[in-house]
């Protein structure tokens, strides 16, 4: 089995710039990119009007690694220093379900471990040692 950890950058409304910025400062590569207004709506959480340019979600290659991103919602604070995380990445669904048991101990759930349009298992957890981690299974998603 193989598990990765990929750092995670959040922004402020300037994804799109830290990426064209990291593209030439470490010759990175974009693999990927999609705003919020590009994914599927939940009609349940509409999408503000200004939130819709912002980065959803981004991967660039630097090397052999991977670096990820994301913007934040229009007015949700934004403390620098907090914007680095970590993105573990596995193709099993248990594990993943293992990863989220153990770390969400003595932390708090941002978003509870589940299928999105992007993953099979998908979830948010800051551990009690205030490291937030993005838990991502590779894999074909329902949605």
């Amino acid at each position: 089995m193989t598990v990765r950890l990929t750092p995670y950058l959040v922004m402020d409304g300037n994804a799109k710039e830290a990426i064209q910025f990291y593209v030439k400062a470490l010759d990175a590569k974009v693999l990927f990119t999609q705003t919020f207004g590009e994914m599927p709506e939940n009609p349940d959480f509409p999408l503000p009007s200004d939130a819709k340019d912002r980065l959803g979600h981004a991967m660039l290659q630097v090397g052999e690694t991977h670096l990820m991103f994301s913007d934040t919602f229009p007015g949700q604070p934004l403390q620098k220093g907090d914007n680095v995380t970590i993105c573990i990445t596995t193709k099993d669904k248990e594990k993943s379900n293992q990863f989220y048991e153990a770390l969400k101990q003595g932390g708090s759930v941002g978003m509870p471990l589940q299928e999105t349009h992007f993953s099979p298992a998908y979830a948010l957890v800051t551990d009690k040692f205030g490291v937030t981690f993005h838990i991502f299974t590779e894999g074909t998603s329902m949605n």
